[in-house]
């Protein structure tokens, strides 16, 4: 049994507690305050140089300090090598638009996921994704997103959302959740109380979101509900501000009426909580970046994700410590939970991942099987006047955000490109486009006109003059290959609405006779 840093959980399968208090309270203060932090990092080098100076709990991989499968696996093993305590190695890895590990595979966002309709697929996309992870020596995601996008015009949700239906929204996350832990992956709810009824983004703004304490439990609190029923291993914190909720004009990463009252208390949840990036504007506006961590943890939270000011941060935190405004108790808490996730996932048992062989269990052909069936699922088809769909049989002209991917795509499917004044129909691709769609549709006209949402499918509410109508939710590779699959009529369009567009309701969707 450990007793000290640094030493192996039992192999028995004992229950945390028997050794967990022990193993903590053994620690230093230095140490406990250290397990509390996951910064960033630009290489092994700095890596190393925070993990032997700060005892830090865990790190976040990005692009630019992960290099390729074999070299992030290797990194994964040095680092976990020169750590004391396992670490938790996070990234931010949800798939679609927000996405920070480039040579994974490829599937479409969450929106896409919620217009399967099929919670399998989220398992299945989540499963695929953490298995990727996890080969790479990566144990903890920063996903899924539990928010439910009501806003249209949301700028930092939208697509990276399930959907704007509380009990879709559950549905698709909890399997998620079960998809990613496992794989080995400590999954994260975000953002909670919920962030998915804004127009400011919180990475640079701080968003004010004005539901009812009536509302937000009708709309916002159901899939963090059932994310916590499912086991979420983490609740990652949103940098809004919630007036009903919390009268203090804080941002709910900093309220302990939030986190402690509401995410504790209120709906029992137990696990880490993790603070969205302390990075962003909306954590820092109110506060300088030595009181917003201390505040963070006494509002209730555990890990401290990404602070500008590592050192000063870290300081700040061990001050407060010593100075009593955070009692050595409530360190022991979030230190003990943290800990306890690092069981649970395994890190005791052995952290090594073999370099060798990471690049071979990341987009294998079923892996890849797996994004193209779930692409094929999600693409929607909200109209289809005098039958213009399938597209095969006629010359079509196609227009737009990634025609040329699409139109060779379609070749590849047998169907007839031409130019648009030679055209019998034309496809018009969209990416975020939102009103200048319907300009767009009367420009090509008199002949029919099929519009291709590759973004947020609210570009559809611009195309009542379009013959034709779909959705894809990703304007990716998989994605613009299954739709050109739908158009084609090789596959039929099987997608369900995850939103309202096109005026009609969350739910809809049309198929071929």
């Amino acid at each position: 049994m450990p007793g000290s840093p640094g030493a192996k959980a039992p192999a028995t399968g004992a229950a945390p507690e028997a050794w967990i208090p022990g193993y903590v309270a053994k620690m230093s203060l230095d140490e406990k305050v250290g397990q509390l932090f996951v910064p960033a990092f630009s290489s092994r080098a700095d890596a190393l140089s925070i993990i032997k100076r700060y005892h830090v709990g865990g790190l976040i991989y990005f692009p630019g300090n992960m290099g390729s499968p074999r070299r992030a696996a290797a990194q994964s093993n040095a680092l976990q090598k020169a750590s004391k305590v396992p670490l938790l190695l996070g990234v931010d890895e949800e798939q679609g638009i927000v996405s920070r590990t480039p040579f994974l595979t490829r599937f479409p966002g969450n929106m896409a996921l919620g217009a399967t309709n099929r919670p399998a697929d989220a398992r299945a996309a989540a499963r695929v994704t953490g298995a990727e992870l996890r080969a790479i020596g990566i144990n903890q995601d920063f996903a899924p997103v539990a928010d439910v996008n009501v806003n249209p015009g949301n700028p930092v949700i939208g697509l990276r959302s399930f959907g704007a239906d509380p009990s879709r929204v559950s549905a698709m996350l909890t399997q998620a959740i079960g998809g990613y832990q496992a794989a080995g992956v400590a999954a994260t709810a975000k953002h909670f109380p919920g962030h998915g009824d804004t127009a400011t983004d919180s990475h640079t703004g701080l968003p004010v979101i004005t539901h009812s304490r009536g509302t937000w439990e009708r709309l916002d609190a159901p899939p963090f509900k059932a994310a916590i029923a499912a086991g979420v291993d983490a609740v990652m914190s949103a940098h809004i501000v919630v007036p009903k909720l919390d009268r203090s004009g804080d941002p709910s990463t900093l309220s302990r009426t939030v986190l402690t009252g509401l995410l504790r208390g209120t709906l029992g949840y137990k696990g880490v909580i993790v603070t969205d990036s302390l990075e962003m504007a909306g954590a820092r506006r109110k506060y300088g970046d030595a009181a917003v961590p201390v505040r963070a943890i006494g509002a209730g939270a555990d890990q401290l994700l990404m602070p500008p000011d590592l050192p000063r941060a870290y300081n700040a935190v061990r001050k407060a410590v010593r100075s009593g405004r955070i009692p050595e108790r409530r360190l022991d808490e979030s230190v003990t939970r943290i800990v306890s996730l690092k069981q649970r996932r395994g890190l005791f048992a052995g952290t090594r991942v073999d370099p060798a062989k990471a690049g071979g269990a990341i987009g294998t052909p079923a892996h890849r099987a797996t994004a193209r069936q779930v692409a094929e699922h999600a693409v929607t088809l909200v109209r289809n006047d005098r039958g213009v769909l399938p597209l095969k049989g006629r010359k079509v002209a196609v227009t737009g955000p990634g025609s040329t991917a699409l139109g060779a795509a379609l070749r590849g499917q047998g169907v007839r490109i031409a130019a648009p004044g030679a055209a019998d129909v034309t496809v018009l691709t969209t990416l975020n486009a939102g009103s200048a769609t319907a300009a767009r549709v009367r420009a090509l006209g008199p002949k029919p006109v099929v519009v291709a949402a590759l973004g947020r499918p609210y570009d559809l509410n611009a195309a009542a003059g379009a013959a034709g109508a779909l959705a894809t939710y990703s304007s990716g590779a998989v994605s613009v290959g299954a739709l050109a699959r739908v158009l084609a009529g090789t596959v039929r369009p099987v997608g369900r609405l995850p939103v309202p567009a096109g005026g009609r309701p969350v739910g809809y969707g049309l198929g071929y006779r």
